[in-house]
């Protein structure tokens, strides 16, 4: 665990203040720096491709349509996705080892793009980190706790430009939404609920078909399979313990639901939904956290669980700047079958999937893509406020501007890493099957011991942070 032992205490930053000065005043610094000029605006920014199938060809898709942008490396376990992008972007160096891209030249590009499964999202990213580049990780940002608060550091360190990959978050319906909380439109908010339908996960093989789930799989299978000759196996598990290959795990997102991989639904989708109060509500750590569900399988996570989080009263920003008080709120997570049980009875549409925010004044329901102000006769005739957040072109493009001309970004680490260390919470309270009270600073579960071995885990032989 030595890798481990240095991160440091120090908390999520107490107040969205700080987190957006440290966020905002990085990516200028990242801007003006003469190191980075070759960065600057309607120059050449040389980008590095962590994983180019699946969501990493979407991602690089969409950075390297920029005209501006130069594909300088390829990186995949996967060698049919190598071959296959190899052949778009011949002049592109092709690894399979992604520890060999940083062994080697890294001076011809600026910026590293990760969309590995899961487990190995921290080993690619803290390397760039170290070496000065900009990073676009897909969420969730790290495996665990610790390795969030470490990342979360590293980017700080690093002052370069970050974002982790809740597309969502440039939409503008959040931005809608959030300038609709933090301008008062419902009232101080005490409360929020998020539910998502998708049910993978450990389940009966009936509700594995009822719940379309990609597989349906309630032990580590006894008998191994030969793996495909276009992956190497060896360098898929990464960090993880090893284990024999098996149709179960892959292709993704299969592994997503083997603690050893991933952390199931609650911090995939709660990336891109938990996002939103995180945001709106402008919090930071919570104090308690509390599961619940079935009993906790030892390697799969659950298609059905939920979660209440308590946070303390703390500082946030108005839509002037100027510093308020927000109140102690509750935010409960709910996915699969666990579904909000008032929301019929207080009048409130049953969408598949959804985030409700109730305040003193009236509540708002929102999804991806709408929202609505309940109850609502009462806001038959509200104004929404002029917008005041500023909309990206796009989640990707966002990077890109923020790296050429020194704005911000949407998801930087500085924020994206307390909602992924949040999110992991969760988890960690399901499978110690207790409330969990959190000391942020200290980093640990002051009523709950057992919890540490949830907080961080020691890589294989090979791998380091």
């Amino acid at each position: 665990m030595a890798e481990h032992d240095h991160v440091p205490a120090c908390a999520p930053g107490s107040s969205i203040k700080r987190r957006t000065f440290i966020a905002m005043s990085a990516a200028t610094a990242v801007g003006l720096t003469a190191r980075r000029a070759r960065a600057a605006k309607n120059e050449r920014l040389g980008v590095a491709f962590i994983a180019v199938g699946g969501r990493g060809g979407a991602d690089m898709g969409a950075i390297a349509k920029d005209p501006n942008v130069d594909v300088i490396a390829i990186c995949d376990v996967n060698h049919q996705h190598l071959d296959r992008v190899s052949k778009q972007y011949p002049n592109a160096r092709a690894f399979a080892d992604f520890r060999k891209l940083y062994e080697g030249k890294t001076d011809d590009f600026d910026a590293v793009v990760v969309a590995t499964p899961e487990h190995t999202h921290p080993f690619a990213t803290m390397p760039a980190l170290k070496l000065g580049k900009h990073v676009y990780c897909e969420k969730p940002l790290t495996h665990d706790v610790a390795e969030a608060r470490a990342i979360t550091k590293a980017a700080a360190d690093a002052k370069v430009v970050t974002q982790m990959g809740t597309q969502i978050h440039a939409g503008n319906n959040y931005h809608a939404v959030v300038e609709l909380i933090q301008s008062g439109a419902i009232g101080p908010v005490r409360e929020a609920h998020v539910w998502v339908s998708r049910a993978w996960g450990l389940q009966s093989p009936e509700d594995a078909k009822k719940n379309r789930d990609i597989v349906s799989v309630q032990e580590r299978p006894k008998e191994p399979m030969t793996p495909p000759d276009f992956v190497d196996w060896d360098l898929w598990i990464g960090p993880a313990p090893m284990r024999p290959y098996h149709d179960v795990y892959f292709p993704g997102p299969k592994w997503y639901r083997w603690w050893d991989f991933g952390n199931g639904t609650m911090s995939d989708l709660g990336s891109h939904w938990i996002d939103l109060p995180f945001w709106a509500l402008q919090l930071d750590a919570p104090v308690t956290i509390e599961a619940f569900g079935d009993k906790p399988h030892p390697e799969i996570a659950p298609a059905s669980m939920s979660v209440e989080y308590h946070y303390n009263a703390r500082k946030g920003v108005d839509p002037q700047g100027n510093a308020v008080d927000l109140p102690a709120c509750k935010v409960h997570w709910y996915q699969g079958a666990h579904k909000p049980t008032f929301l019929q009875e207080r009048g409130v549409p049953t969408w598949g999937n959804g985030v409700l925010f109730i305040g003193d004044k009236g509540m708002l329901l929102s999804d991806y893509g709408k929202h609505v102000l309940l109850p609502e006769a009462d806001f038959k005739d509200f104004k929404a406020p002029a917008p005041f957040t500023q909309r990206p072109r796009g989640h990707h493009e966002e990077w890109l501007d923020a790296i050429r001309n020194g704005t911000p970004t949407g998801s930087p680490f500085s924020y994206a890493g307390p909602l992924t260390e949040a999110n992991h919470l969760g988890n960690v309270a399901f499978r110690v099957g207790k409330k969990l009270e959190w000391d942020t600073q200290a980093m640990r579960a002051t009523n709950a011991p057992e919890a540490d071995q949830y907080l961080r885990r020691t890589p294989r032989t090979g791998w380091s942070l």
